[in-house]
Parts: structure tokens; C-alpha cells; sequence
């Protein structure tokens, strides 16, 4: 636990050029990065860091080890040799994410067994995706088979990281926080310029901006599971939190609204914001995109607006995002525009230019993150300058 360790950042898909750059911006340098996560090594500290920082990130696993297997009896023989006793005590209490491609191993819950009884732990019961699990007193093995390589982590955030602790209240669909930091960082927002949601619902993307914009690390107002591990040093995390607290920004540098014209979902929007320290940094309002009211100045709309089940659907969705392409037109010139949508059709219904998507998943559902300058006048280009990264 003392060396350097081989880490791993679970993201959304789609989101890993941005937490490798946040990465990058905590001083560690991603060795890889892939479809779903990026590599890197570090120290205990790291992996701390780690957790208390990353805005885009869904876990952080340590890589136990890595090794070949195509029978059962040789998977268990070399999970065995693996440290275990090093990051767990025996008979905790453990649970399991297996998947298996393009291997000769391929039956998911005879490889569990296998790994769990080499662990020493004890099963912990979940229903449905252990990745989903609420529980984070049990320690999540996740075990990954690829063309018979075996590689092993343990998961060192316990609840999934988007779990900020602030958002009790939601919305219809709402969206999950470490998707809105994405949104935010796609958007190239600089926290010296306003930024505005029209369709804040429980206000989400407001929160992260106001959380982003003053400094505040995400991971500051909950628990995490590597602070169960024989190895942790709770005085050296109090230490490192009281450090980040120290660096907290007492107001965001400029304006951040949030409306939606749910009156429900503006309540729960206040709610959430009060939970997060933020209530003092954003204005919310009860208001459809028509009656958009921006601050002064240039700055970004940043926004998850109702699309499939949300809305009925046809004419009725096009008609509102046509009246947000007119808005950010008549009321938003010099604006940059980013928006999570399913489709293309909905993009052109704006009336505006998009540059390249970022493709990810929201709730299961294949999106895109898109992003358009709004002209400052006839002639003005509107496309995004963004190069595509993917």
C-alpha cells in the first residue's frame, strides 16, 4: 500500500478526455485512457485525491493484479497469490462485478466464486447491478476477462461518485452529477462569465457550476470506501479536507441561474443548493425558455432539455427547441450553447451550428453533448471552434 499502486478512473462513456484532464490538473499523469476509464499511477494519496476531486469520474479502483487464466481451478489458484490481506480483513464483507469477453472463462457466476472464496470475504447480498449498490459498508471486487486475461480492482469510492450527498430532492429524469460536470467542462464555461439552465429541474447543472466555480470539491460532504482499508490514514484525509476547505472560493465570481417552469422542480432545486452550500451563488426562477432572462455579459447555457418520455412527442418537442434556438438568438448573442440531446433532429430544430457531438449514455439512453456559438449579428459564424477529440 506504501508503493506506487496501478488506478483506474470508471467514467461515463464518452467522458474520459475530461477526466484525464482533471487528472492532468491534479498533477498525475494518465498512463492510458479507453472506452469507460483512464489509467494512471499513484500513491494511497493519490487514490484519495482522487475521490475527493474528480467532478467527471464514476469510481476509482486500485488494480489488485493481472494475470492470464482459462480454467476455473487456474483462476482461483493465481487470485490467490494476490494480496488480499493487504486491503481486506478476512471475512468482510464483499461484493462482485464480473464481465467476461472473448474468453474461455465466460460464465460470469462460476468466476465470482472463484474470486470471492480466494478473497476470504463474505458475499454480501445485492440486488441488481452491485455497481448500483447503495450500500457502501462492503468492499466491490470488480473482475474484468478479456481474451483470458483476468485483471482484478478493488473499488475504492464505495457509492458511486456522482452521489454528491447534496441532492435528496429530484426532478423529473433527473441527471446524474457527474454527466452535468461533463456538460460543464464540454462546454468550455469559464467560471468568470455567467451561466444560465432554462431547464434546470432539481438544478443539477447550477449546483456543479457553483460547486466548480468556488473551488468546492465534490467528494466533500460524503464518505468513501477506501477509508475502510487497513492501510487508510484518517488523519491525513481530515488534514487533505480541511486543506480543500480552506481553498473554498466565499462567492462564485459571477451570476448562475437556474429556471424551469415546474414550480416543483424549483423547489427541489433551492433544496438541493442549500445542501450543497451553493444557495447564496445561484437565482432560480419559475419560468418557461421564452421568458429567459440572462444576466449581463457573455457567457454559456449550459442545459439537459426535456426530450423522449419527458415531453410528448413530434411537433410539440420541435416547437421548443426552435423557441430556444430563437431565444439564444435574440437574447443570448456570443453565447456558447451546450446541450445533452438524443438526436440530430432536435439539434436543427435550434436553428443553430453545432460542431462535433460528444457521444455518452444518459439513464441507457445514447446522447450527445453539443455545443454552438451564438452569432453576434448576420454573417457571424456560429459553429463551435471545438476540434473533435474522439
Amino acid at each position: 500500500m506504501t508503493g506506487r499502486l496501478s488506478l483506474y478512473a470508471v467514467t461515463a462513456p464518452g467522458l474520459e478526455f475530461h477526466t484525464a484532464g482533471e487528472l492532468t490538473t491534479l498533477g498525475i499523469t494518465p498512463t492510458d485512457t479507453e472506452p469507460g476509464g483512464v489509467a494512471f499511477e499513484g500513491t494511497l494519496e493519490d487514490v484519495a485525491r482522487c475521490n475527493l476531486w474528480l467532478r467527471t469520474a464514476s469510481r476509482v479502483l486500485v488494480r489488485l493484479g493481472s494475470f492470464n487464466a482459462r480454467a476455473l481451478g487456474e483462476l482461483e489458484r493465481k487470485a490467490l497469490a494476490l494480496p488480499w490481506r493487504d486491503w481486506l480483513p478476512a471475512k468482510a464483507a464483499v461484493s462482485i462485478r464480473v464481465t467476461c469477453r472473448k474468453s474461455r472463462l465466460y460464465h460470469q457466476k462460476a468466476v465470482a466464486e472463484r474470486i470471492i472464496a480466494a478473497s476470504g470475504g463474505v458475499p454480501r447480498p445485492v440486488t441488481g447491478d452491485p455497481d448500483e449498490a447503495e450500500d457502501s459498508d462492503g468492499q466491490l471486487i470488480v473482475v474484468r476477462l478479456f481474451r483470458d486475461a483476468c485483471t482484478i480492482s478493488l473499488d475504492s469510492s464505495g457509492a458511486l461518485l456522482h452521489r454528491r450527498g447534496y441532492r435528496l430532492a429530484v426532478a423529473k429524469a433527473p441527471l446524474r452529477e457527474t454527466l452535468a460536470a461533463g456538460l460543464l467542462l464540454e462546454s468550455r464555461w469559464s467560471v468568470e462569465t455567467p451561466l444560465v439552465d432554462p431547464f434546470c429541474g432539481s438544478g443539477t447543472i447550477p449546483i456543479e457550476a457553483a460547486m466548480l466555480a468556488r473551488r468546492i470539491p465534490p467528494g466533500i460532504g460524503r464518505d468513501f470506501g477506501f477509508l475502510r482499508w487497513p492501510g487508510a490514514d484518517p488523519t491525513r484525509w481530515r488534514a487533505m479536507v480541511d486543506t480543500a476547505r480552506a481553498g473554498v472560493l466565499p462567492r462564485a465570481p459571477a451570476p448562475i441561474a437556474g429556471s424551469d417552469r415546474d414550480a416543483g422542480a424549483i423547489e427541489a432545486a433551492i433544496a438541493n443548493a442549500e445542501r450543497a452550500g451553493v444557495g447564496q451563488d445561484i437565482s432560480w426562477r419559475q419560468a418557461a425558455v421564452s421568458s429567459l432572462e440572462p444576466p449581463p455579459g457573455i457567457g454559456a447555457l449550459v442545459a439537459n432539455p426535456p426530450y423522449g418520455m419527458r415531453v410528448s412527442e413530434g411537433r410539440e418537442l420541435r416547437d421548443l427547441f426552435a423557441r430556444l434556438g430563437t431565444v439564444a438568438r435574440e437574447r443570448l448573442p456570443g453565447w456558447r450553447v451546450t446541450l445533452l440531446l438524443p438526436e440530430a433532429p432536435l439539434e436543427r430544430a435550434t436553428g443553430l451550428r453545432f460542431g462535433p457531438p460528444l457521444h455518452t449514455r444518459n439513464g441507457g439512453l445514447a446522447v450527445r453533448m453539443v455545443t454552438a456559438e451564438v452569432p453576434t449579428g448576420e454573417g457571424s459564424a456560429n459553429g463551435s471552434d471545438r476540434t473533435d477529440r474522439r
